[in-house]
């Protein structure tokens, strides 16, 4: 289901994992690598093709939602804007999400547009975790060297790290580990407190 109107997503009875990050950084392969389906999620060269909410139900169980890049989509400010106000719509006001992934590119130095990102999710104390991408495109050893920068940039501003994740779309990398973390945090999700929230 896709929407522009957190209000019309689906029934909000499921808990409900959503995937964020700056136009280009590898969402939706990585969406599609996490799920084993080739286009899932549609890929391309051209940033800003997800411009909608997207929800997937995985296994009748939870939700995968496909959030608009941020950054440097070729679009008009107007349609920026009107992301930027649709996904604080969503991320504010739903009441199954349970946790996001801020996708990184893995092979950039900390980006200041991400920086804010975080920054926001802190501010507003909404649950996230960080999910590297494309570390198949470096070597081990630089894979590891840029994940310590991050840490140690992380650490500037933030007493606890949030949880991190290294992945490769290609070579499936961090597959396992990222379902392991949906499937223990899903459990904290209560249907009968949600379905007491609801109007």
């Amino acid at each position: 289901m896709s929407n522009s109107d957190y209000s019309k997503c689906p029934s909000p009875v499921k808990p409900e994992f959503a995937f964020i990050g700056r136009s280009n950084v590898g969402k939706s392969s990585l969406i599609n690598m996490l799920c084993q389906r080739k286009n899932i999620a549609k890929t391309s060269v051209k940033p800003g093709k997800t411009q909608l909410i997207n929800h997937f139900l995985i296994n009748e169980e939870w939700y995968l939602v496909d959030l608009p890049g941020y950054g440097f989509a070729k679009v008009p400010q107007k349609n920026r804007d009107e992301w930027k106000y649709m996904i604080n719509g969503y991320l504010l006001n739903r009441i199954n999400l349970i946790c996001t992934f801020i996708l990184i590119d893995l092979r950039l130095p900390p980006q200041k547009i991400d920086q804010e990102m975080i920054e926001s999710f802190g501010e507003q104390a909404l649950p996230f975790a960080l999910v590297f991408t494309k570390a198949d495109k470096l070597k081990p050893a630089e894979v590891e060297k840029n994940v310590a920068a991050y840490k140690h940039f992380l650490s500037e501003s933030w007493e606890e790290l949030p949880p991190l994740f290294t992945t490769s779309s290609e070579k499936a990398t961090g597959r396992d580990e990222i379902l392991e973390f949906i499937s223990k945090t899903k459990k904290v999700f209560n249907a009968e407190v949600i379905k007491q929230k609801l109007p």
